[in-house]
């Protein structure tokens, strides 16, 4: 039976969402966000640059109604920029700050200034595998993402969340296997720590595994799902 995420949290103020692009980390940020908004104050920043569709800015509005404050900033490829206020609110103690990292190393270079916070123990690293994805086929494949982003961000420490999906449809059955594919790849290196699922599935999700489970609503639009 799964256990709550809070156990992945641990309690801290600020949390880092890092990943390989296209590994649903936007929507799990999204879904902190929301959760965390319930018991107090949060910054949000959007930090991707690595792509110009199905970032978390595109549900800004339903983060704001929430009471959420939302931080971006207009991304150019050729002319990358950062949005301010980061250090400033890793170090508010009043308030949850959530880091929504661009995918690769390209992102994630974006955090490598303020690495000092991020390791100083108020923060918690979440690395996030869609073992689904291409470029987590395999361990090579994690393995390479993984030590490119560790190396340009300069963190510490990290804890590995599965978020096994195939998209929209993706049963409890497909879910499982996931997760299994998942240990079975990197539990000899590093244990997996947590995974999420669908809000549709996951009461019987909870079922199927023993690891801190996310239930996520997904709030980026596809245009494939219309």
């Amino acid at each position: 039976m799964a256990k709550p995420f809070d156990k992945v949290v641990g309690g801290k103020r600020n949390i880092v969402l890092l990943g390989e692009a296209g590994c649903g980390k936007s929507e799990i940020a999204l879904n902190l966000a929301v959760q965390l908004a319930g018991s107090g104050k949060v910054h949000f920043f959007d930090m991707d640059q690595t792509k110009p569709l199905y970032r978390s800015r595109d549900a800004r509005r339903a983060l704001e109604a929430r009471g959420v404050s939302f931080f971006c900033q207009e991304q150019y490829m050729d002319a990358p920029t950062l949005v301010g206020g980061v250090a400033e609110s890793l170090r508010d103690e009043s308030a949850f700050t959530i880091l929504d990292v661009g995918g690769n190393d390209t992102g994630a270079r974006m955090i490598g200034g303020f690495s000092r916070l991020i390791n100083g123990g108020g923060t918690v690293c979440l690395y996030v595998v869609n073992p689904y994805r291409p470029w987590s086929k395999d361990v090579d494949a994690v393995d390479g993402t993984l030590s490119s982003i560790l190396r340009v961000s300069h963190i510490q420490k990290f804890h590995i969340i599965s978020n096994p999906n195939l998209g929209f449809e993706t049963t409890a059955e497909e879910f499982a296997a996931g997760i299994e594919k998942t240990r079975r790849m990197l539990e000899q290196y590093v244990p997996v720590e947590g995974a999420c699922a669908r809000e549709e599935i996951f009461d019987t999700a909870s079922g199927l595994t023993d690891l801190p489970l996310l239930p996520l609503r997904l709030y980026l639009k596809y245009e494939w799902n219309d």
